[in-house]
């Protein structure tokens, strides 16, 4: 691993895994953007890289934090995916950055990735000037949650209308990248 110092004895500029790691988060924002997808080949790409290189750093020991990070990652995500707030993409693109953080810096980057989305949703909302209707919306679909006392697919009746589902949506990638970005650059 190569890593910078300065004359105090501190790290200075990214390790080689924090380069990689950005690059494959860039990579998926493209995918994302591009293709409205992150392929799993890219995924499983990633999670190998970050496999060997907590394997290379802590041996045996990185599998088990890596192993924590990814189910914590899991456990926490599909929920939001079986109800429709996230792609499976953005799941699988959390596990592999689990695959490069310990999960304490992996609950940091979510966390911070969530409150990015946030201001990208209110930002789109804001801007195509629909906040009332996906309040509305919102406020509807958790009643008939909670009269039906059953989950359901947020958004399912807007699949039917294509063009209308993807102008409300956002690429999740783009806060994912911005908020391991601010993780690196010791922004929290």
């Amino acid at each position: 691993m190569v890593v910078l110092f300065d004359r105090g004895g501190d790290q200075i500029g990214l390790s080689c895994c924090q380069y990689l790691l950005i690059l494959l988060l860039i990579a998926a924002v493209l995918m994302d953007f591009a293709y409205d997808r992150i392929y799993n080949g890219w995924i499983l790409f990633g999670m190998m890289i970050g496999l060997s290189f907590r394997f290379l750093e802590y041996q045996w020991h990185g599998f088990y934090e890596v192993g924590v990070s990814m189910l914590l990652s899991f456990i926490l995500l599909y929920p939001l995916y079986k109800i429709g707030g996230l792609g499976a993409g953005d799941v699988k693109l959390f596990l592999m950055l689990g695959s490069f953080v310990q999960w304490e810096e992996q609950l940091r980057i979510m966390a911070a990735s969530f409150i990015i989305g946030a201001i990208f949703s209110i930002g789109k909302l804001l801007s195509e000037e629909n906040l009332k209707e996906r309040m509305q919306y919102l406020l509807a679909y958790f009643s008939d949650v909670f009269c039906r006392k059953q989950w359901r697919l947020y958004g399912d009746d807007l699949r039917l209308d294509y063009q209308r589902y993807m102008s409300n949506k956002i690429h999740f990638a783009l806060p994912v990248l911005l908020g391991a970005a601010l993780w690196l650059g010791g922004f929290y």
